[in-house]
């Protein structure tokens, strides 16, 4: 390789490590490690290694020996006494370097080619290892991406460096998504595989609207109120349950904020689906009660506390509101308690 390839090289070797933000060593060492392999290949030698200025691209072959206390192999190995001779601090196990001074114009372009694959495979491993370190810790987690295609089936998320998967049946029921536009996701499965990284998306599950509120509200990022559990019917309703330790602070106002202005930040961004804010608590039976809101002036029995079954009595006034329409709203307190609710009527209960 002469000067002006050797400018050319480092100058791709710049531009690669700009737009992929590969650290430049890697795509150096590959080249090191290709131009070895081809002298090896070309002379029969295994003590050869290669060394690449990174400035300016020119490149330069050794043969080395290792020192050692008593030499076997002459071709790779020299005695400490010998290398002394020309190094005169050198210790066991530190090598003894010589230029090879004359590079054949067919090994040159033998090296150049099988540099060029150990580079290619160097980078795609390289770009492998950033997304994963960089996609490991985000699973549950909410990222903004571009919308960048669909099919019958998915839309697809430019994340940056990897491409998120994001289902038809997975986004909020109504919405209309438009290409090329920002979007908000939740990353509910990642899988790192041989071909790179899988990345499930969802906008319908219940950790998208966790994950909205925490990001939202500051009590809840920082630990001032603790959001128990969520429910949530996507596109429809979703239920919270929050608490508090500290006395002084109300966790379901802290939730809603002033005039709701806290509340409607989130719900601007869930396609007018409605969220109800519950007070949790530790009895079941105030949670269930609270839980089955709006309904009122319930009595909840605990049925069989091992598997979780709860009785609900309500009166003829707040009957459709603790079933709710199509049972949505008692589906949703069932999920959020982790309790089976059976909604009665107090007159059905004296009939039987």
């Amino acid at each position: 390789m002469n000067s002006k390839q050797a400018k050319e090289f480092i100058k791709a070797v710049d531009a690669m490590v700009a737009e992929k933000g590969i650290d430049k060593n890697i795509i150096i060492e590959a080249m090191e490690a290709g131009m070895a392999n081809a002298y090896k290949k070309n002379t029969g030698l295994t003590n050869v290694k290669a060394k690449v200025n990174p400035e300016t691209g020119q490149i330069k072959l050794y043969t080395y020996k290792i020192v050692v206390p008593e030499v076997i192999d002459e071709e790779t190995q020299i005695s400490l006494e010998d290398a002394k001779k020309i190094v005169d601090d050198i210790q066991i196990d530190e090598t003894i370097d010589t230029e090879v001074k004359i590079i054949p114009e067919e090994f040159g372009r033998v090296a150049v080619l099988s540099a060029k694959q150990i580079i290619v495979q160097k980078v795609k491993e390289a770009e492998k290892n950033l997304v994963n370190d960089e996609f490991k810790d985000k699973q549950d987690e909410i990222l903004i991406g571009t919308l960048s295609r669909e099919d019958s089936k998915n839309y697809y998320v430019d994340l940056g460096r990897a491409h998120g998967v994001l289902p038809k049946d997975e986004i909020i029921p109504g919405e209309k998504l438009v290409m090329g536009s920002s979007i908000k996701v939740y990353v509910s499965k990642i899988e790192f595989g041989t071909k790179g990284v899988f990345i499930l998306l969802s906008r319908s599950h219940y950790g998208f609207v966790k994950r909205l509120l925490e990001n939202e509200i500051p009590e809840l990022s920082d630990g001032t109120v603790i959001l128990y559990s969520v429910a949530r019917d996507a596109g429809n309703r979703s239920k919270i349950a929050v608490y508090t330790e500290y006395d002084k602070v109300d966790p379901v106002g802290a939730i809603i904020g002033e005039k709701g202005s806290r509340i409607n930040r989130v719900l601007n961004q869930l396609n007018g689906e409605k969220i109800d804010v519950i007070l949790y608590d530790k009895d079941p039976v105030k949670f269930i009660q609270n839980a089955l809101s709006p309904a009122k002036d319930v009595e909840v029995r605990i049925i069989d506390e091992k598997n979780k079954e709860a009785l609900a009595i309500v009166n003829d006034e707040n009957s459709s509101l603790a079933i709710g329409k199509k049972g949505q709203n008692v589906k949703l307190a069932s999920r959020l308690t982790k309790y089976k609710i059976t909604i009665k009527k107090a007159g059905e209960l004296d009939e039987e």
